[in-house]
């Protein structure tokens, strides 16, 4: 084996055999980092081999696979991560290390540890080639719309600040207000973590944008409101879910025309975050009232498109429907290939960190539900699977928060705020 110590902290490598990994315990490693993505060549062990090996060498184990093409932020934080939270020394390896030691180089520099112009000498010093990591830099530090996605593990969703490095303008986008079923606990713990990163990096809120009424999480745009006084803003045709929300319901003063929110966006409206442009475009299939936010050269596509390993959204909810989801994602897809696409939930593919960023030309090669696919295909390849999903246990408690812009049930008289849930209104259950 081959290793090359980058420091204290961190290693890099090739790719070892299933066999080497009880020797890099031996030599003081406590954690393996797999930046190869599974079956580039058929020599690999991939991820569940080497998983299965760390773990019968007592090595902590990280899967972020990446490519050059297709290598964003969240997995240089995922790197960044797995090695912070390491009991000791990191060896990261891919096919020739190159990838492993891209990984730590553009966090040096993102974490302004050392300039763009050292990125290439660095990796010289070290006998790998890093010009990948450097044509990386110079197209993220010349991109005008700053996009930062915080994951929440307990959702799977992901919430967006997007800024105007000009004006320091943002909007925030599909913030997530907490909440514990078990208990019927409410928190604002996702929500405070987005107003601190809008302090620390001085920004002002232009707007709170939500992508559709979720249903698997509490809207925090009421909430980010009231702290920030920034208008909300959701699909004009939000007002259709409404109507649905209400009979389900059996919610007779639920008020149905959109005025719980500041804004309705219809079809190719645009506004601005400071110096930059944003249109609205309608995105139904998911839900009535999906839509996309295209901001700069980056679409916010919320549950249209997973990443390309994870396909599509489901369209099963009341108001879905799998032939407006397929027009939907065909509008999207005729975006630029460069454009940026930002994905509203990732349940992680294979064991993998989570991920949250794609571009068009990735979707179209290489998503597993419409990559060669025609409508047809997808529409029964949808339906099939949708029937075998059970609902999301949230949505019966957050459509009724949701369809009020994030809004809480009012106290009664005894000061506590109550949900209801009606039994028996979306069909069978899940009984295994």
């Amino acid at each position: 084996m081959s290793i090359t110590k980058i420091s204290n902290r961190l290693s890099v490598m090739a790719q070892p055999k299933a066999v080497d990994f009880q020797a890099l315990a031996d030599l003081g490693f406590t954690t393996v980092i797999n930046a190869r993505p599974d079956g580039e060549e058929p020599s690999q062990p991939g991820t569940n081999a080497e998983a299965a090996a760390a773990g019968q060498a007592k090595l902590g184990y990280a899967f972020i696979p990446v490519t050059v093409a297709t290598l964003t932020e969240a997995d240089v934080r995922a790197f960044q991560r797995s090695i912070e939270q390491s009991d000791g020394p990191v060896i990261a390896h891919c096919k020739s290390g190159m990838r492993a030691l891209l990984l730590h180089a553009i966090g040096e520099v993102l974490d302004g540890r050392m300039e763009p112009g050292e990125v290439i000498a660095f990796g010289l010093r070290h006998g790998i080639d890093l010009a990948a990591a450097s044509r990386w830099l110079a197209t993220h530090f010349s991109r005008r719309a700053v996009v930062k996605g915080f994951f929440d593990a307990r959702t799977s969703s992901i919430q967006y600040v997007v800024s105007d490095p000009e004006t320091g303008q943002c909007a925030i986008i599909d913030p997530v207000f907490d909440f514990d079923e078990r208990a019927g606990a409410t928190a604002s713990l996702n929500a405070d973590m987005l107003l601190d990163y809008i302090r620390d990096n001085r920004l002002t809120v232009a707007w709170i944008l939500d992508t559709h009424p979720h249903a698997d999480h509490f809207s925090a745009a009421h909430y980010l409101k009231q702290k920030t006084g920034a208008p909300t803003a959701i699909g004009e045709k939000v007002v259709k879910v409404q109507r649905l929300w209400k009979e389900i319901y059996n919610w007779p003063e639920l008020a149905t025309d959109g005025s719980q929110w500041d804004r309705l966006f219809s079809a190719n409206e645009t506004f601005k975050i400071g110096s930059l442009e944003a249109k609205v475009m309608l995105a139904p299939g998911h839900t009535l009232a999906s839509v996309t936010y295209l901001i700069g050269d980056a679409a916010f596509i919320h549950d249209t498109l997973f990443m390309p390993d994870s396909g599509t959204a489901r369209t099963d909810f009341p108001g879905g429907d799998p032939h407006l989801l397929w027009r939907s994602i065909r509008d999207i897809l005729a975006l630029p290939d460069e454009t940026r696409l930002f994905t509203g939930h990732d349940y992680q593919a294979g064991g993998r960190t989570p991920r949250w960023e794609s571009t068009v030309a990735e979707q179209k090669a290489s998503n597993i539900h419409i990559a060669g696919v025609t409508e047809e295909e997808f529409v029964a390849l949808r339906t099939a699977r949708d029937k075998m999903l059970p609902m999301p246990k949230l949505i019966l408690h957050a459509l009724q928060v949701n369809v009020q812009g994030g809004r809480l049930p009012e106290p009664e008289s005894d000061g506590k705020r109550y949900l209801k849930y009606p039994l028996n209104a979306l069909g069978g259950g899940s009984w295994t």
